[in-house]
């Protein structure tokens, strides 16, 4: 039975470095699966997409891609792109060189004897960035004048741009993007885990050679348990939030049997794992500040889009590849309404907030207060309210988290334990991120984050204190993954149609486009020709061709074409 989990593993980290081969992990038919239709399939498409700039232009990377690529045709517009970037790469500059950075910025950008002199920032706009860089090179230095250029970007420039060929090019994109998926779009890997529904498994996307995982909810466990809000709730949030720091929803679809959520893969397994199976329990405090500050960021993104998240606990802080976090299961995640309070008695024992106990209302207090109990954890190796692997009545650590002060050991700084007091405080309307509106920025400017630079981490650009091994498989061995049990008494009927509609929509735009950019389908495939000519599946005085006939022999024995959705047999890996 050891040799079964030795095969499953050496096929997942296989796939996982790419199969070997120059097509890293892309089916032989990749390009084929991927192929444009004529943009005169594309009409429909051209009418219902709204006609947004900031949607079209900036949120969707491949719109962004395509519209600099616009922008780059005519010496006007590649200025202002230009100088977008430089504020990108200025707000991102470490402290001690960005007030150089800034004095670069003005002086190419905005000296009228520059070449790159942008005409559309107005003077009083670039006096009042002289003034700033001479007292202080704050991080939102250039945002009015960058709100000027997008201002102007997106008015006649972006008017041209959708009568253009790229747009058409992006019109073929978000065709691609909005083709049927099926369980024939990945190849399937080994059980990582089980989730509340079903099990979760790693799969990999045929196309592209994009590994994910994905999460099957069991129609029919579903069914028994009444969870089909919770389901479709959990769905719609990952699908609403685009963040570093959360896994992504990249795709959605039913089988006969289940509903599947396909989610960002994380490799380097969660911090319950690393805390308590990695040698001694707990983090040196270096490494327990950078993951808090990562998982601050995380809720501060949860939080912008109204959401409470409600579980946060080690089991569901994940690690990638590069040892960078992100927030999953959320399950329990709720939106609040603007300018409401919510009530429920949700979340994990041991890391419920006193008004959660209670069941008093809130809004995001009780993430703050789990945020301290998990800092608490990283460093002292155990919970503030509740010992590993000693039993204590849900009664009794509740009674400690309404009434009892955590302790603190020689494990603690002075820094991290005014930290964790001000987030563990009781009364939520003291606590650390609920005064006022500060919310996360209140958390971020507690002295033991000086060292971290927050515009450079959100960006991805500060390295991880530890980095996991990327031959190694951070979770349970397959067969020690207890396998659910056949759910009974229960029937499919053509009414439930109606909520497996809802879940299984297809692709997901923001991550479904980064895939293609980041697994270079992107570049390979986005053709122009160099002297402008249009490309014939853009050509509108061409139509798309006819299949050519097949005769009888070919239409006997010949093999059919590959749809995109059906199995490339010839290089599918081992299955167990």
């Amino acid at each position: 039975m050891e040799l079964e989990n030795i095969v499953a593993n050496t096929v997942l980290l296989k796939a996982r470095e790419g199969g070997g081969g120059n097509r890293k992990g892309k089916s032989k038919k990749w390009k084929q699966m991927l192929q444009f239709p004529h943009i005169s399939l594309c009409e429909e498409l051209r009418q219902a997409t709204e006609k947004d700039y900031s949607s079209l232009c900036e949120r969707q990377p491949i719109g962004r891609l395509l519209f600099r690529q616009f922008c780059d045709t005519r010496p006007e517009l590649r200025r202002c792109v230009k100088f977008l970037d430089g504020v990108a790469e200025y707000e991102v500059a470490p402290d001690e060189k960005r007030k150089e950075c800034g004095q670069e910025l003005i002086d190419a950008f905005f000296n009228p004897k520059s070449e790159d002199h942008v005409v559309e920032v107005d003077e009083s706009t670039v006096a009042r960035c002289e003034e700033g860089l001479r007292q202080e090179a704050c991080k939102e230095l250039f945002k009015d004048s960058t709100k000027s250029i997008h201002d102007f970007l997106s008015v006649a420039p972006f008017g041209d741009y959708l009568e253009s060929m790229y747009y058409n090019r992006f019109l073929q994109w978000k065709w691609l993007e909005r083709q049927p998926v099926t369980k024939n779009t990945f190849r399937q890997y080994r059980v990582l885990g089980k989730g509340g529904f079903g099990e979760v498994c790693a799969c990999q996307v045929r196309a592209t050679g994009k590994m994910y995982a994905c999460k099957k909810l069991e129609k029919k466990r579903i069914k028994k348990r009444k969870g089909e809000s919770m389901a479709l709730n959990e769905k719609q949030i990952l699908e609403k939030v685009n963040s570093r720091f959360v896994v992504s929803l990249a795709y959605a679809y039913e089988t006969k049997d289940t509903l599947c959520l396909v989610l960002t893969l994380m490799n380097g397994g969660d911090l319950k794992f690393h805390i308590y199976h990695m040698g001694e329990a707990g983090f040196d405090e270096r490494r327990a500040v950078f993951y808090s500050a990562e998982i601050c960021c995380g809720l501060e993104d949860l939080h912008r889009e109204q959401i409470v998240y409600r579980d946060l606990k080690p089991e569901n802080i994940l690690l990638d590849d590069y040892g960078h976090i992100r927030i999953s299961d959320l399950g329990l995640a709720v939106h609040v309404p603007e300018g409401q309070t919510i009530r429920g008695r949700v979340g994990t024992v041991g890391y419920m907030a006193p008004e959660v106990v209670t069941n008093e209302c809130y809004t995001f207090s009780p993430d703050w207060w789990a945020l301290g109990c998990l800092l608490y954890e990283m460093i002292e190796g155990q919970s503030p309210f509740q010992q590993r692997k000693k039993k204590i009545k849900r009664e009794e650590v509740e009674r400690l988290v309404k009434e009892v002060h955590e302790e603190y050991s020689g494990k603690f700084s002075e820094e991290a334990k005014s930290l964790c007091k001000a987030l563990l405080a009781k009364d939520p309307r003291e606590r650390l991120g609920c005064q006022g509106d500060g919310g996360a920025s209140e958390v971020k400017a507690h002295p033991i984050f000086h060292s971290i630079n927050f515009k450079r981490l959100e960006a991805g650009m500060l390295p991880a204190p530890f980095i996991p091994d990327p031959q190694a498989i951070y979770c349970k061995d397959v067969l020690d993954i207890e396998q659910f049990s056949t759910v009974k008494g229960v029937e499919l009927e053509p009414k439930d149609e109606s909520f497996y509609s809802k879940v299984s929509t297809g692709s997901v735009s923001i991550p479904w486009q980064d895939e293609m950019i980041e697994t270079e389908c992107f570049s390979e495939l986005n053709v122009f020709y160099p002297d402008g000519m249009v490309p014939p599946d853009l050509d509108w005085r061409g139509q798309p061709s006819p299949p050519p006939k097949q005769g009888l022999l070919q239409r006997l024995f010949g093999r059919q074409e590959c749809c995109g959705n059906c199995s490339d047999s010839d290089d599918e890996p081992t299955r167990l």
